[in-house]
């Protein structure tokens, strides 16, 4: 907020606190100028300050006369004391060392998660390395990522290695370890789909060949043996029809 203001011509109003003159009677130009830029600046800096806070807070802060007393007003409000700071140091830290990689995590997302609780430590004040955010993803890594860390082992040092330098590293195996699962699925359903299309094939043969042996069985010409047997019975039940 403070870089804000001052980006926009603003942290005079906030920190002198200055009191615009009244005009003379016959006031020059220049006299106008500045007063209408003195008297500007000091309601700006009023607008920046309302528009960032809550509506809740807006309501504490609106009867305030001076962006100055707005701005000891929010200083006051925000700004933890010392032994509160420590508290919350405390646990960030403690947050970061029970910090471990999970399965369904990427190391981008992991990396980012350390990154976050470490920002705030170091806004309370306290310094962290980026050394020792290395040393507890070197750790805490998971089992696949090992023979890469083990080859960053033999080829740098990791004493030195940069936290950038460690990720895009880490990273770069986890992509080509993704894109060759990839293709593994992909060639597992290709086969899949071959398997079920050569199943179709044969159930198709089989039962064209069922259906060939049918149409052989049903054009095969009869025995001619079994034919004159068959009439030489019939012969012989309509004779005993007839005597009886």
């Amino acid at each position: 907020m403070t870089v804000h203001l001052e980006a926009l011509d603003l942290w005079e109003a906030i920190e002198e606190n200055y009191v615009v003159p009244y005009l003379p009677a016959n006031p020059i130009v220049a006299q106008l100028k500045i007063h209408k830029e003195k008297k500007t600046r000091k309601s700006k800096a009023k607008a920046c300050l309302y528009v960032t806070v809550s509506n809740t807070l807006f309501t504490r802060i609106m009867d305030l006369e001076s962006a100055k007393g707005i701005w000891d007003y929010l200083k006051k409000e925000y700004q933890s004391n010392e032994r509160t700071k420590n508290m919350q140091v405390l646990n960030l830290i403690r947050e970061f060392e029970m910090q471990k990689m999970k399965e369904t995590e990427n190391i981008k997302d992991y990396a980012h998660k350390f990154l976050s609780i470490i920002n705030k430590v170091r806004l309370l004040g306290q310094e962290f390395s980026d050394d020792r955010i290395v040393h507890k993803i070197l750790f805490t890594m998971l089992e696949k990522y090992e023979s890469k860390i083990s080859l960053l082992e033999k080829s740098k040092d990791l004493t030195n290695i940069y936290l950038g330098e460690l990720v895009n590293a880490l990273q770069a195996q986890e992509q080509r370890r993704s894109i060759r699962l990839e293709e593994s699925i992909q060639g597992a359903f290709q086969a899949k789909a071959q398997y079920q299309e050569g199943g179709k094939d044969k159930r198709f043969n089989k039962k064209k060949k069922v259906q060939t042996y049918r149409n052989k069985v049903e054009t095969f010409p009869p025995c001619t043996y079994c034919k004159k047997n068959k009439s030489s019975a019939d012969q012989v039940l309509v004779e005993t029809r007839y005597q009886v």
